[in-house]
């Protein structure tokens, strides 16, 4: 028996997980499972986490977790504890399947078949934010080569391992030249050890809108986080149901497998829920544990039922459904054709291979530490004065010998120095960028720069220190600069 965690979630995360849990049982999945508790429960006892000391206990002893959905409070409140077991855990590969099972589910595209590999611990998510001033809040886009190297790595072996043909790198490096910029380059760079597969890049908005309107161009997708989780939902929602997708979360020592979709509080405890994405990621759990078999058995009987007609409210269509189903009844209709095999839909047949992927170590990245120096500093002030004379004048009286001030921007624009026409955006918060007079600043320089300009009576709100790497810049410009 294989020992395995299994959280059975919020709103309607009890039902999909009872139903899953029935047909892995009547499958005879060789399982062990451990219970536990987490979510909106032990958020409300004060665990920031939503995760209680024993659920970490049992999911270091076990490795694997199959998750019901969890609700995360929205706009405030506590940190998502996806995100939290992602991190903590490892979890770096969030892999998504999503494809059509039409003519039996009324999806926008019959050919889809594709795969989205989602970068799972940085970006955006990384959840850095701060409140600068009564005007402005800043988030950090936190992308390193390492976590890059090793995500676009694994999707290149799954893509091997898998039978796939063709891996598609989607960022927005037209626009964040840096943080994505850095992405697509590893993604080129890399891809020259895999000759066999076709490569390329889209920017992340036309590719979403492909993934909509045609999507069977597509086979595996590799992606940051942020950008990740929004196309795999555009890709669930076109292929039927955001409710039939599956997700696994998978790094070096650990795995998580889930549905894609939330706790859906609203329709909770009325045995309506559609229990299939929860079942397909329970599918990928026992591919990554090596029960091919099951995992087999199991997936032809889901596709059996579905072109049976039995369908949940979700999916029901009086058009093709031979029959409404609630949430149980979906799950007995399964069990009940364990051991079919579909007639319509390509047969499931999990592999060795499969396995391996879904558990892929790809090789150590490389990071490359280069020559670095400090040759400047933004510092970034809260101002309210009528100009930005006054502020510029201030800020460059406390520069000192050592640096300059070169220009002061709002929202990414160059303010100033600045032609005489030109409007300055409405913010309380600016930009002054010092730059160096000579090839390099001690580290000594902004800490006093910052006493100086506080001791001038300036907002100071906080810094960043501005590098070059081998001679390129490690800053980006500002518009007008």
């Amino acid at each position: 028996m294989v020992d395995i965690t299994v959280a059975f979630g919020d709103g309607i995360g009890p039902e999909i997980m009872e139903a899953t849990l029935f047909i892995l049982k009547e499958a005879r999945a060789n399982l062990n499972i451990e219970a536990i508790e987490l979510g909106q429960k032990f958020y409300e006892k004060g665990v920031s986490t939503g995760i209680p000391p024993y659920a970490w206990d049992s999911l270091r002893r076990t490795k694997v977790l199959l998750k019901a959905p969890i609700t995360t409070p929205q706009g405030g409140g506590y940190k998502s504890l996806n995100v939290t077991i992602r991190k903590t855990l490892g979890l770096y590969a969030n892999v998504r399947p999503c494809r059509s099972y039409h003519p039996f589910v009324n999806g926008l595209h019959p050919m889809m078949d594709l795969v989205i590999v989602r970068e799972n611990e940085e970006d955006l998510y990384s959840g850095i934010e701060y409140r600068q001033s009564p005007d402005t809040y800043h988030a950090i886009k936190l992308i390193t080569r390492s976590g890059s190297e090793r995500i676009i790595r694994y999707a290149y072996e799954y893509a091997m391992q898998n039978g796939r043909r063709k891996v598609t790198c989607m960022s927005k490096d037209n626009i964040m030249k840096m943080c994505d910029g850095a992405f697509h380059e590893i993604f080129d760079t890399v891809g020259k050890e895999y000759p066999s597969l076709e490569k390329e890049h889209f920017i992340i908005d036309i590719g979403a809108a492909r993934i909509a309107s045609r999507p069977d161009r597509f086979d595996v997708i590799v992606t940051e986080n942020l950008y990740g989780d929004i196309i795999s939902d555009i890709a669930a929602e076109v292929s039927g149901s955001v409710g039939l997708a599956g997700s696994s979360n998978v790094g070096d020592d650990f795995a998580m497998f889930e549905a894609i979709h939330g706790s859906a509080p609203d329709i909770a405890g009325r045995n309506i829920a559609n229990p299939s994405g929860l079942l397909n990621g329970a599918i990928m759990m026992l591919v990554h544990l090596g029960q091919n078999d099951t995992a087999t058995t199991i997936a032809n009987a889901w596709f059996r039922t579905i072109e049976d007609g039995m369908h949940t409210a979700d999916i029901y269509n009086k058009n093709i459904s031979k029959a409404e189903m609630g949430t149980k009844e979906f799950a007995e209709s399964v069990v009940a054709r364990l051991g079919e095999e579909p007639y319509k839909f390509k047969k499931a047949r999990f592999h060795e291979a499969s396995a391996k992927a879904d558990a892929a170590k790809p090789m150590p990245v490389s990071v490359h530490t280069g020559n670095k120096i400090l040759v400047g500093v933004d510092v970034f002030i809260g101002w309210n004065g009528p100009g930005l004379a006054e502020l510029a004048a201030i800020a460059d009286e406390a520069s000192g010998d050592e640096a300059s001030l070169a220009l002061i921007s709002s929202k990414g624009l160059k303010v100033w120095p600045m032609e005489a026409d030109e409007q300055t955006p409405a913010s309380d918060t600016f930009r002054c960028r010092f730059g160096s007079n000579t090839d390099r600043l001690d580290a000594s320089y902004p800490p006093a720069l910052m006493a100086r300009l506080a001791e001038a009576g300036l907002d100071v709100l906080k810094a960043e220190y501005l590098f070059e790497f081998d001679g390129a810049l490690g800053y980006t410009l500002s518009q007008g600069e």
